[in-house]
């Protein structure tokens, strides 16, 4: 069977499991360049041609470009993917399947840095006055610090999702979960919901999403990495200190571990299919952190 023709299956497939329209776009860019590829270096057209070794090549020549590990393992997923939907389709046999002899490309082991506390802080101030913008770009910080959400769920964001107490976060794979709203982001919730509604009284509101751009439209994921940059410039943040939304994500998980939060609990915060993904910030925090931290956790002082 044709490569091509699976291939369009495959993005019809994930279009039916709702995946979203930016996973959809990784796999269809990812397993495209994958495909072409094959057909340019070993003119393989046919699902039934790929084998092992023309992965494996293609993984090579990827990191020969100077590709890190981790992007290339995310490659490889979105290849391991394609294969598992031939495999599941009747395509190709199990026993046949070219990935089965794919190993992960062993990743250096990177410590997450991130803001500290006073940083933060600096940051969330550098947003002053009580006018729709400055309130919602302040707003939006706070939710990152204090709700530890990822970008793109913070731009979904509904205004019905924002309840009494909780917040409804739609996350990865199409997986709800609900978070807690502090007395302190409450009490500018409803500061920031009296000045929108004031703000946009008289204009015309394309979407209901709770944080909307001055012409009342969704925020896009890129308009929000610029809200926390340009916060970071204000703050004067160390310059080995990447200002992401991510970042800011990296920050809320190591805090609250820092305040005693088990990881089990922190990867449900945070969405985490398991808590592997959740260790690798444990494994981030400083040593002098975990001593500080150890000073609560004394086992003959709190026998």
């Amino acid at each position: 069977m044709l490569l091509e023709d699976v291939y369009k299956e495959f993005l019809f497939d994930l279009e039916i499991k709702n995946y979203s329209v930016r996973t959809i776009k990784g796999y269809r860019n990812n397993n495209r360049a994958f495909l072409n590829f094959l057909c340019n270096e070993f003119a393989v057209t046919e699902i039934e041609e790929v084998s092992t070794s023309h992965i494996k090549a293609y993984l090579m020549n990827l990191k020969k470009k100077g590709l890190s590990e981790s992007y290339i393992n995310g490659i490889q997923k979105n290849i391991r993917s394609f294969f598992k939907f031939n495999v599941e389709e009747g395509y190709i046999a199990e026993k046949r399947n070219p990935v089965l002899g794919l190993k992960w490309l062993k990743q250096p082991k990177v410590l997450i840095q991130t803001f500290n506390d006073d940083e933060v802080k600096r940051m969330i101030g550098a947003f002053k006055g009580d006018y729709y913008l400055s309130l919602r770009n302040k707003l939006i910080l706070m939710f990152f610090v204090d709700l530890g959400i990822r970008n793109l769920e913070l731009c979904n964001l509904g205004t019905l999702d924002v309840r009494d107490s909780v917040i409804k976060i739609h996350g990865k794979g199409n997986k709800d979960r609900n978070l807690y709203i502090s007395p302190f982001l409450k009490k500018y919730i409803i500061k920031y919901e009296r000045v929108k509604e004031a703000y946009f009284k008289d204009k015309l509101m394309t979407d209901s999403n709770f944080f909307l751009s001055q012409n009342g439209r969704i925020l896009t994921v890129t308009a929000i990495e610029v809200i926390v940059k340009k916060a970071g410039e204000e703050a004067n943040i160390r310059e080995h200190i990447r200002c992401s939304p991510h970042t800011l994500r990296h920050y809320y998980a190591q805090k609250q571990l820092r305040l005693g939060l088990d990881v089990y609990s922190l990867s449900r915060l945070l969405g985490h299919e398991s808590t592997i993904i959740t260790n690798r910030y444990l494994q981030s925090i400083q040593d002098e952190q975990i001593l500080e931290l150890a000073k609560t956790t004394s086992p003959l002082m709190n026998l």
